[in-house]
């Protein structure tokens, strides 16, 4: 296969890096990643703010304006979220044409992307270790811990389902079965020019 990663250790490295980053959080490194690997480290990371952002979001008693920061944190972070797997994407992209796989204008394309199913995984990932924390709350109720043991189950399951689609689709990938192509995003609420309520204020001031 011409992408020399494997997606188990991948995935390990995924949950293992939500472990740590619950003790210490990492610098984040806005240069460019040199590797595929280590790519993937940075999408997870960016998820594994937003999902402490989107806790913050939901506590009834923090103030409004708190909130207001809170969600404008979350907005950028799922702007850098979903600019990380068009990266993730390209990346793939280009290690394709430089080993010279060959397909047409006619080879299946698959609907989902090798980035967005990383970034399900990542997500997949903080969801396992914060449900396996329920089951080790002392204080909660033995039939919430023992609910919780079967979402981790669920959510096992899942990941490892995830893991064979996605090296299928690498298989594919690799061997021209399958062609990729990276869309952009065409986001309008952050774009100036086509968000009606930014370019109206510009506007009228």
């Amino acid at each position: 296969m011409v992408f020399l990663f494997e997606t188990v250790k991948l995935l390990e490295r995924q949950l293992k890096e939500v472990e740590q980053w619950h003790e210490e959080l990492p610098q984040d490194d806005s240069s460019e990643s040199a590797d595929f690997p280590s790519l993937v480290s940075t999408q997870h990371q960016v998820n594994f703010e937003l999902w402490h952002q989107e806790d913050l979001a939901r506590d009834p008693d923090v103030s409004d304006s708190k909130i207001a920061g809170v969600k404008r944190a979350i907005d950028v972070l799922n702007q850098r979220r979903n600019d990380l797997i068009e990266q993730l994407d390209q990346f793939l992209v280009n290690v394709l044409s430089r080993e010279n796989v060959n397909t047409t204008d006619q080879t299946e394309l698959n609907s989902e992307t090798p980035g967005s199913m990383i970034d399900r995984l990542s997500i997949n990932a903080l969801k396992i270790y914060h449900m396996n924390e329920e089951i080790q709350r002392e204080d909660a109720a033995e039939s919430h811990r023992k609910k919780c043991f079967g979402k981790l189950s669920v959510l096992q399951e899942q990941r490892e389902d995830l893991r064979q689609c996605l090296d299928k689709l690498l298989v594919d990938l690799s061997t021209g079965k399958k062609r990729l192509k990276v869309y952009q995003q065409m986001k309008m609420y952050n774009d100036e020019s086509l968000n009606p309520v930014l370019y109206w204020k510009g506007e009228s001031e």
